[in-house]
């Protein structure tokens, strides 16, 4: 559940393994004992669980991320030059019709869970499914690693090492509980667990048991995966009743600079200024009378929406634009019949992420607040360069393209 607004190839990530680990074992192994030990202790984790939990692990050197002993942190070359692509991409047919077939053929053999489910958190049946789909292929993907392996690396040797040493101190307390035997802690690359993705701390916060059968459940049991799901969204706020969001059309007249979870309004303001759902259907009444925010991930170069707080409650699942629009449009799909998006989406000019972080870099010295001069043009990146772009006398298009960079430089 850890994706990045637009996908960076891990091999590009990856540090250079030395010719002998064998010292980098012995660093980790007094970690272990000199560091990690003793505050697991204090947090009452027992010396057997301590001991089970890394027998026989060792640093993986080939997870991405790492800064291993002696070096610093550097953008690697190949991410900087990576290419920047259309955020089309990632709604390619394969991968979301998947989820929404996947989808609509669990939701009739789940149809009793899902509404108790739905009756509980207010979370409807097609979200559950589609971040279900998204995640783990509705249970069907195999997790490569150890987890207390992954862990241990990364808060050993990551570059967010007090963020996974959190995550392994509650792996053990996962472990020492008895919540999850040792031989079912594998994981992503990332750490993260079961058929939700969880991290250990959204374990313990958020996995329910809903089958009944007295325990948490999220490697086996289909109703504590979903259940559990729902309850993780809830905890982020998900407004009861509310949808996650519509596609629309944007006339000319609004700018695309007023994007972003800052600037929102009525969604019978937004309305009024004339935007209007895709096929002709006014705003619910009870959306209508509510917040909601304009959001258009290509700019002027692809769908638009109005999406609702719900939208960003998805995105605390993976912090993406494109995640959260993802896992709404698959529900609808799921819940509604095979709607594709109106919008088309536009090519995108053949441009790097080094490009993407030099113009954010230009708008930056002029004064811009454009999120961090990362060569991902979120949503600060898209409505500076349309504010740039109409105060200069051109089309406010709210997106990169080879002119703007070339004009900011």
């Amino acid at each position: 559940m850890l994706a990045a607004l637009f996908a960076v190839a891990f091999a590009a990530l990856l540090p250079a393994t030395p010719a002998s680990s064998a010292p980098i074992d012995g660093q980790f192994q007094d970690w272990l004992a000199n560091d990690l030990w003793p505050e697991a202790k204090a947090r009452g984790i027992s010396r057997a669980t301590f001991d089970a939990a890394f027998q026989g692990v060792s640093p993986n050197l080939k997870l991405p991320d790492l800064v291993l002993p002696g070096q610093k942190p550097k953008t690697p070359k190949m991410q900087h030059q990576a290419e920047f692509g259309s955020p089309g991409s990632y709604f390619a047919e394969k991968t979301i019709g998947a989820v929404t077939a996947g989808g609509r053929s669990r939701a009739g053999a789940n149809a009793r869970t899902l509404a108790a489910i739905e009756k509980r958190y207010g979370v409807p049946g097609g979200v559950v499914l589609a971040i279900w789909g998204r995640e783990s292929g509705f249970g069907a993907a195999r997790m490569p690693y150890d987890a207390f392996e992954v862990l241990g690396t990364k808060a050993f040797l990551a570059t967010r090492k007090e963020m996974f040493r959190k995550e392994l101190l509650a792996g053990l307390e996962m472990l020492d509980r008895g919540l999850v035997s040792r031989d079912a802690m594998r994981s992503s690359w990332a750490g993260a667990l079961g058929q939700p993705q969880f991290l250990p701390t959204s374990f313990l916060k958020h996995a329910v048991d809903f089958d009944g059968d007295g325990r948490a459940d999220i490697w086996n049991s289909t109703p504590d995966t979903l259940a559990s799901i729902a309850n993780y969204l809830v905890g982020y706020g998900w407004a009861k009743g509310r949808d996650w969001g519509f596609e629309v059309s944007v006339p000319d007249s609004v700018t695309c600079a007023l994007e972003g979870p800052d600037q929102g309004r009525k969604i019978s303001d937004w309305a009024a200024m004339g935007i209007s759902r895709i096929g002709g259907k006014p705003f619910p009444p009870g959306e209508a009378r509510a917040e909601g925010f304009l959001m258009m991930p290509a700019g002027r170069n692809g769908p638009a929406f109005i999406v609702t707080p719900n939208f960003y409650v998805l995105k605390q699942y993976n912090e993406s634009d494109l995640y959260a629009l993802f896992i709404g449009h698959g529900a609808d799909r799921i819940s509604g019949g095979d709607r594709r998006f109106s919008g088309g989406w536009g090519k995108v000019d053949g441009l790097y992420r080094s490009d993407i972080a030099a113009l954010q870099r230009a708008l930056e010295k002029l004064g811009y607040d454009v999120g961090g001069a990362d060569g991902l043009p979120g949503f600060k990146t898209r409505r500076s360069i349309g504010d740039w772009q109409a105060r200069n006398g051109g089309a406010a298009t709210c997106f990169p393209d080879r002119a703007t960079v070339e004009a900011l430089r």
